[in-house]
């Protein structure tokens, strides 16, 4: 049996080739998704008994019931679940953070780290996460971004930030080694001042950032004990953002301190990365500034559990700031659900592990989200807020068949998604546990 259906979307897209020699229709290069559930459009009300229509790479549509086609590959997936690819909005490909890793700027080459970030893309992709935000690493990132675009390797789509604009001296840039150590790996987009910061944002740009990621505050993992206040000044966030503005960028903010998540959201700052200290006043800012939030209740939860270990290795600096920041994290993304902030999902993985990035909808839903609510989180606003709502989030005709599956149920249990059966990208699958 033949579906006029398929037919007609093929034409619709101008696919070639659809007629045998005898003229008879044939529907070979489209793949038909027989599954139980669909989430669609995370938010909206689960579908039953579905097929997902593929074709080059794009999803056709979505149609009731198990369609036939005997020139079509069929995947079956009745007792499965199936949703958009899900999306980590802070991660860095490069880092893996382990007793070695303050090390490796000055021992790896790289190609040593490139062949890292690689590994590292593979893993988040078999763990369910077709695309992710990067938002601090070194230029073999953006190499790992283009060799993925090309098929060379398997790996999410990435957005990535490259360095961060960071004051000297501050979180972002480089500490503990001695000083010809440290001048021969001063980063590019180290700025102090209004023009020079307008400079590090030009640079940033010319790099190849899809986006600017200042450190607007100090941090946990630099070896200094500048704490976690605002490092960046006002009117340095502020030529920043402005400069970003000119080149066509948005600007995303690490920051803890409440002082500097304030300073930025008043600086215009689109997004903030962890908000560990914000409070209802910040969240108000959010609000009226139209910002998203980044929690990164995981992070959190990661470098705690190594300030407590007695083994540590983390150097004195970074334990004290552990241990401060880390328990306030799951409070403050109650908080910000409970006051209406918008919240992208994102880990900072590369503080935690590689492929463990699914953890976070645990903290998202002990912070007061429904499991719904933190898979939107994941894919409708977090391809919102990496500026791919265009081609993915969502399960929807013409967009990128980046699709995901899991055996059980998601919105019953969301550690579900801790194991994740099921992963196409771009209309190739990846992995399919069956």
């Amino acid at each position: 049996m033949k579906t006029t259906l398929l037919m007609t979307a093929a034409l619709m897209l101008a696919a070639p080739a659809f007629a045998h020699g005898d003229g008879h229709d044939t529907h070979e290069g489209f793949t038909l998704i027989h599954a139980g559930t669909v989430i669609a459009v995370p938010g909206e009300t689960p579908l039953s008994n579905q097929t997902i229509i593929v074709n080059e790479g794009k999803i056709v549509g979505i149609e009731a019931g198990f369609m036939p086609d005997e020139e079509a590959t069929i995947i079956d997936g009745k007792t499965m679940t199936f949703m958009p690819g899900l999306i980590d909005s802070h991660v860095h490909l490069r880092s893996d953070r382990d007793t070695g890793s303050r090390w490796d700027v000055v021992t790896m080459e790289s190609g040593d780290v490139a062949l890292q970030a690689a590994a590292h893309a593979k893993t988040t992709l078999m763990a369910g996460f077709t695309a992710v935000q990067d938002v601090g690493g070194p230029k073999e990132i953006f190499s790992l971004r283009r060799a993925i675009n090309k098929g060379v390797i398997p790996g999410p789509h990435i957005r990535a930030a490259g360095s961060a604009i960071s004051a000297t001296g501050g979180h972002g840039d480089f500490h503990g080694f001695k000083g010809d150590i440290l001048e021969m790996y001063q980063s590019q987009t180290i700025c102090d001042g209004v023009a020079d910061c307008r400079r590090a944002v030009r640079q940033a740009v010319k790099n190849g950032a899809d986006v600017i990621k200042v450190t607007a505050t100090g941090g946990v993992l630099s070896n200094t004990n500048a704490g976690t206040g605002q490092q960046l000044m006002d009117d340095e966030l502020e030529a920043i953002v402005q400069t970003a503005a000119t080149m066509g960028r948005k600007v995303t903010a690490h920051a803890h301190d409440k002082g500097g998540i304030d300073a930025a959201l008043r600086a215009g700052i689109h997004s903030i990365e962890h908000g560990s200290f914000l409070d209802a006043e910040t969240a108000a800012l959010f609000k009226k500034h139209n910002a998203v939030l980044i929690p990164t209740v995981l992070a959190g939860k990661t470098v705690e559990g190594w300030a407590n270990d007695p083994d540590t290795f983390l150097p004195p600096n970074s334990v004290k700031k552990a241990l401060e920041v880390g328990p306030a994290m799951q409070d403050m993304a109650r908080l910000a659900w409970e006051n209406g902030v918008t919240i992208a999902f994102g880990t900072d993985t590369g503080v935690s592990k590689h492929g463990d990035n699914a953890k976070e909808f645990e903290y998202m839903v002990a912070a007061g989200m429904t499991p719904m609510q933190a898979i939107r989180s994941a894919t409708v606003v977090a391809a919102k807020h990496i500026e791919m709502d265009d081609r993915i989030g969502t399960l929807e005709a013409g967009k990128e068949a980046d699709i995901i599956a899991v055996d059980g149920d998601p919105l019953k249990d969301v550690a579900e998604l801790m194991d994740v059966d099921f992963v196409m990208k771009g209309g190739v699958v990846y992995k399919h546990d069956r």
